[in-house]
């Protein structure tokens, strides 16, 4: 009689069991999530059904600026190599989203092709009709850093109302549907022209939500003295506060990523480090991408959760025979009062909510009698989803992980700072003197054996106490110079010889000019005399 009440709660404590990351989430979603979306509309409102290739496809970097910003440069830098539809110029010269993707053979896509191929992720595109397909294409190349990744180049956004209108597609919508399905957002911004338009403002705004993805580089940054660039750098800071409204700080990078030479080289450094932080976040996203699409999934429910019960509420309210035109505006206009009847109600974040205004513009084109009312079956299937399958899924993520932990992008620029003597840091810092057939060290030893010899030596070697009183002025902290100790104590025996005390000092020398410490001693810092002889 209550065989239902049993089946349910074994399901509530034995979740799905899945092979793939992937594979898990296309089933959650289209058994769990789909239904829900479904009977509430969602998809008219908010975005558009998932389809197999947006769990299946490679990360994909989404870069937004204004025109002459350097974005198709960046790609043209990434690859190394010229792309298919390239155009690069002063002035507005991409007048398209072009997906770079990688293929066996160069040649370009168009957009109305694109949408048909259920192998790439963009066929929902579709609904933003031909004035935004004719302007939409994919340009395949064979290149090693498109194996793990792929780049959407876009049109230079631009200032006034009549250039909005002229595109003749939702601009802001397209690039809100392209924010929800990548990894990683970057906003360029040109050193010379830090001017927001009012058309990228718009663009920002879209992109709210998805601050997490976001990345900023400071382009061209070469190109401008050291003291404009600290002033250049902080109204940077100062727009994008006005338009972001996060409480951290959004990570800027500063540098010039194109293959010219710097003609102003005084930050030369400053570049390299900041290519380098932009490189690795890059090269991180092969291997957060199942986590990534699992935490947007999440968030897709909670949304629709929400959405499930805006809709049933005004259901609820409607009346069944007369008056429905006059009800219809009154709801529209205390839309407010229902997110917050329904937040009380529902414990739920305001955060979760859909945007206010827009929904109510949105809802003044629905027949309000035709929503459903609440069906808590589908919530709770939705519930079930997020408190036991989201927990197993999040498992075979880490293990996933750990089975590719190499899972990086390689290729074109990222292998370049990996040739020779031109990768980053080397001969500096810990790196110095790698070249030399000398020892390093050897050349302030003779300082360092002053201090030495003052130390009480006995049989050529100082106590690890009376070390200790020499090494605390350098005022370092006691868990680097415990590092320290730990690197220059070779033998192990907690004591420390002539050469092992000019190494320590060497180390704190190396990390008191602001350079990281190796997690191992380099070759070339061992000294001569603890070196092994090659038998």
């Amino acid at each position: 009689m209550f065989s239902w009440l049993g089946t349910d709660d074994r399901r509530k404590k034995d979740p799905e069991v899945f092979q793939t990351v992937s594979e898990g989430l296309k089933k959650l979603y289209k058994t769990k999530l789909l239904p829900l979306e479904e009977h509430y509309k969602f998809h008219e409102f908010h975005s558009p059904a998932l389809e197999d290739a947006d769990f299946d496809n490679k990360p994909m970097v989404l870069l937004v600026g204004q025109y002459s910003t350097g974005k198709t440069s960046f790609i043209r830098y990434l690859l190394e190599q010229d792309f298919p539809g390239m155009r690069i110029g002063p002035e507005p010269t991409t007048d398209s989203f072009i997906a770079v993707m990688h293929g066996t053979m160069e040649g370009l896509i168009p957009g109305n092709a694109l949408v048909v191929d259920p192998k790439k992720p963009f066929r929902k595109l579709n609904a933003f009709g031909n004035a935004f397909l004719n302007r939409f294409v994919c340009a395949q190349l064979p290149n090693p850093v498109l194996e793990s990744i792929s780049v959407i180049d876009t049109p230079g956004i631009l200032s006034g109302e009549k250039q909005r209108i002229s595109r003749g597609y939702d601009f802001a919508a397209v690039l809100e549907w392209f924010a929800e399905r990548v990894d990683r957002i970057i906003l360029l911004f040109d050193a010379h022209k830090l001017d927001i338009s009012d058309e990228f403002s718009e663009v920002i705004k879209a992109l709210k939500n998805h601050e997490d993805k976001i990345r900023v580089v400071l382009n061209k940054a070469d190109q401008i003295e050291t003291q404009q660039l600290m002033r250049v750098y902080g109204a940077l800071m100062w727009s994008l506060g006005k338009i972001v409204n996060t409480p951290e700080v959004i990570r800027v990078y500063i540098g010039s990523f194109w293959s010219h030479p710097l003609l102003i080289p005084d930050n030369r450094k400053l570049f390299e480090a900041e290519e380098q932080d932009l490189f690795k976040d890059i090269q991180s996203l092969p291997r957060n991408a199942a986590l990534r699409k699992l935490n947007d999934l999440i968030k897709r429910a909670r949304l629709a959760k929400v959405h499930a019960y805006i809709i049933s509420s005004l259901k609820k309210e409607m009346p069944s025979v007369f008056g429905k035109e006059n009800k219809k505006k009154e709801l529209i206009n205390s839309l407010g009062e229902i997110y917050s009847r329904i937040e009380r109600e529902h414990q739920i974040s305001p955060g979760d909510f859909p945007n206010l205004k827009k929904m109510q513009e949105q809802l003044q084109a629905h027949d309000l009698n035709k929503f459903q009312p609440l069906k808590m079956k589908l919530l709770d299937t939705v519930d079930d989803m997020l408190a036991h399958d989201i927990a197993q899924l999040m498992v075979l993520v880490r293990q996933e992980e750990t089975q590719r932990p190499n899972q990086v992008v390689k290729g074109g620029a990222f292998e370049g700072t990996m040739n020779g003597p031109f990768g980053h840091g080397y001969g500096e810092g810990a790196g110095e003197g790698i070249d030399e057939v000398e020892w390093v060290v050897a050349r302030d030893k003779p300082m360092y054996d002053e201090i030495f010899y003052t130390l009480s030596p006995v049989n050529g070697k100082v106590t690890g106490a009376n070390a200790k009183k020499e090494m605390v002025k350098s005022k370092l902290p006691n868990t680097v110079l415990g590092k320290i100790w730990k690197l220059a104590d070779i033998d192990k025996d907690g004591m420390l010889d002539d050469e092992e005390f000019a190494l320590a000092n060497h180390l704190i020398k190396v990390k008191l000019e602001g350079h990281e410490l190796p997690s191992e001693l380099p070759a070339h810092l061992v000294p001569p005399s603890k070196r092994k002889i090659p038998e």
